[in-house]
């Protein structure tokens, strides 16, 4: 299955301040679709956003000639910045292997994201570090010329991810409060938390995308006393590995504790991460759209 044309929902958690004309709600009344309030009839307010059947129900009650307008939220036009992480790890693993193929999933991902932001008459922009230098496409309303980059390398050093957000913060005008910041990584190397604490002080809306493999990274399988052939992501070559299963034990230990800190990171946030442990879209879509859901219950219920 092609990502071309798959999208999901972009669910704010709350309501957005940016570009007018856009297809999501904002916390600015003028012309939208969905209805703020209501409020006396003053001259010069546009007749069409009179309410007739609230001015009919509040005449007869007052016997008086009464008149309500309809308020409405602004639609905005949202942001959503991918953030990429394209560390030489983030390479593996090959796709005629039987697991996750990160390169796939990540370029599936943030293509998704660009085309949902768009659905949206939103603006989608990226920043990696691919060759080691910043790779800055502002957000703009299309994003065709990222599908003829989908080659670029996985030279990243390994705070790339930080100097990524690095670059946000020092933009000029800066991102404006509700901009979608996804984060595409395995956060294998996890950004420093002040870094987090920073894009939440300024109101970003803050998404890890979390790209592990759930055999070798999220755990760890039992390869005891079995020879694995090993590929080195920063120099391409391969090498076996025979692992005793006291070293798979402790190997796997490792692995899950690292993974629990992942998801303890982001809860005591209180940022609702992704997570892709496949690159097929149709995967991918719906790890999306579990997401959204659980945003749109989250403010429903609250």
């Amino acid at each position: 299955m092609s990502a071309a044309g798959l999208t999901f929902p972009l669910e704010p958690r709350r309501r957005l301040i940016g570009l007018s004309f856009g297809g999501m709600r904002s916390v600015r009344r003028g012309t939208g679709s969905d209805v703020a309030g209501s409020r006396p009839y003053h001259p010069g307010d546009d007749m069409d956003a009179i309410d007739w059947n609230a001015s009919a129900r509040l005449s007869a009650a007052r016997d008086a000639d009464e008149f309500v307008v309809r308020e409405k939220f602004t639609d905005e036009a949202p942001r959503a910045i991918s953030v990429c992480d394209r560390r030489p790890e983030m390479s593996l693993f090959p796709p005629w292997l039987p697991w996750l193929t990160k390169p796939e999933a990540v370029r599936t991902a943030t293509l998704m994201i660009a085309d949902s932001t768009v659905a949206v008459r939103g603006l989608s922009g990226y920043v990696d570090l691919a060759d080691g230098e910043i790779f800055w496409r502002p957000p703009r309303s299309q994003h065709e010329e990222w599908r003829l980059e989908e080659q670029r390398p996985f030279r990243a050093p390994e705070d790339n991810v930080a100097r990524g957000f690095q670059h946000l913060f020092s933009l000029r005008p800066p991102l404006p409060t509700g901009s979608f910041i996804f984060v595409v990584s395995d956060f294998v190397v996890m950004p420093p938390e002040d870094i987090w604490l920073q894009a939440l002080e300024r109101r970003w809306d803050l998404v890890p995308v979390v790209v592990q493999d759930p055999v070798w990274e999220q755990s760890f399988p039992d390869i005891a006393g079995t020879s694995v052939p090993v590929l080195d992501p920063h120099t391409g070559n391969t090498s076996y590995l025979r692992l005793s299963r006291r070293e798979v034990v402790e190997r796997r230990e490792q692995n899950e504790a690292r993974w629990r800190h992942v998801l303890d990171t982001f809860d005591f946030l209180d940022i609702e991460p992704v997570i892709l442990s496949s690159a097929r879209p149709d995967h991918i879509l719906d790890a999306f759209i579990w997401w959204s859901e659980k945003r749109l219950h989250w403010r429903v219920t609250l």
